[in-house]
């Protein structure tokens, strides 16, 4: 069979601790989970088109986007990435009404094992697709707060004792440092107390979540796959984790192709 269109970052939910993948293409979403263990071909037909303005370009920013939009666009600004410096309360936010609605609802502080325990900050309502994208295998939320402003700076504190970033090769290969994170969120509270208290954080006591992958085989070696360099890309679809396709012949990023027009024959 064949389908082709604009593709996004898949679509993601969890079926008994196992994760579901569904890759939006054109107007439709395609099961992937379904594709595991078969061959597929993806080809890119030399269309990029930005994700907000619909603008032809050649090339994406901030997964998705084009220059114009990443430049104005509060979704592209730095403080998406560091929440603690988010500048809403100074009056300086590129999309107030946006602003508003992303970073004034509830959101958790949280600790994942991708590749070795991290802390990070989400969305409640991001539960647990964000888990999902950073191919953690286990993940707990440790404390929720009313903004993302706060999250951030108690995410900058625990910084000081535990990760925040996930070493993505180490997550294809299923190299995963096995710990204790109920140990490791207890010892990380008792370093907080006055922060926690100060910033009016709920302290949380939720079970630890458990993601399984649809994977039949990972990869030994990694090799990044581009369509860039590569239009047309094909292989044995041996397994989904985070936002990747691991193919027999190398690893492919979906995410990072966002807003790419797209060819797959399965």
């Amino acid at each position: 069979m064949q389908i082709n269109g604009l593709i996004k970052k898949m679509h993601t939910y969890l079926n008994s601790n196992i994760v579901q993948y569904q890759l939006p293409i054109g107007n439709k979403l395609l099961n992937m989970n379904d594709l595991v263990g078969e061959q597929i071909s993806l080809q890119f037909n030399g269309e990029i088109v930005c994700s907000n303005c619909k603008k032809h370009i050649n090339k994406i920013y901030s997964q998705g986007f084009c220059y114009s939009c990443c430049q104005s666009l509060a979704r592209c600004d730095l403080c998406i990435i560091k929440p603690e410096t988010c500048h809403y309360h100074l009056g300086t936010c590129r999309e107030p009404e946006w602003g508003l609605d992303n970073c004034f609802n509830p959101h958790v502080v949280y600790l994942a094992n991708s590749s070795g325990i991290k802390v990070g900050i989400t969305r409640k309502s991001n539960i647990p697709s964000r888990w999902i994208d950073q191919g953690a295998i286990v993940a707990l939320a440790i404390l929720e707060i009313d903004n993302r402003l706060k999250s951030g700076k108690i995410e900058v504190a625990l910084k000081n004792y535990v990760n925040d970033k996930t070493n993505w090769r180490k997550m294809l290969k299923n190299e995963i440092e096995q710990t204790n994170i109920k140990k490791t969120n207890n010892d990380l509270l008792k370093k907080i107390p006055h922060l926690i208290s100060d910033l009016s954080a709920i302290v949380l006591d939720n079970e630890v979540l458990t993601i399984n992958y649809p994977v039949i085989k990972y990869p030994n070696k990694i090799s990044s796959l581009n369509f860039e360099k590569t239009p047309k890309i094909k292989g044995i679809l041996q397994g989904i984790k985070g936002q990747y396709l691991l193919l027999n012949t190398g690893v492919l990023n979906i995410r990072k192709f966002s807003s790419h027009h797209i060819t797959i024959i399965y």
